[in-house]
């Protein structure tokens, strides 16, 4: 059991080329600011923005939507770290 709601930090997607924030809940759900903002349901001004970028990196702009592996890894991580920190507590007892 984690002692947080909710936790966030705010990493650089190579896929998207832009910062994107990503949330994790207390039941280790998960969220992509991108994808939330911009996918599926893009507006007709996101759309262009894509498509500028995607022209200045020749293509390889898209969203892997909401398993994306800087999510997950990004989870998996919090994950670690309060595996471990449960580990310690039964050490101590």
């Amino acid at each position: 059991m984690v002692n947080w709601k909710v936790t966030a930090t705010t990493i650089y997607c190579d896929l998207v080329d832009a910062d994107v924030p990503i949330t994790v809940f207390k039941d280790w759900s998960t969220k992509c600011g991108f994808y939330i903002r911009h996918s599926p349901k893009k507006n007709e001004n996101t759309a262009k923005i894509q498509e500028n970028k995607r022209q200045k990196l020749n293509d390889k702009l898209g969203c892997d939507g909401p398993e994306c592996s800087r999510v997950t890894e990004y989870r998996d991580k919090l994950f670690a770290e309060e595996e471990k920190k449960v580990d310690e507590r039964k050490a101590c007892l």
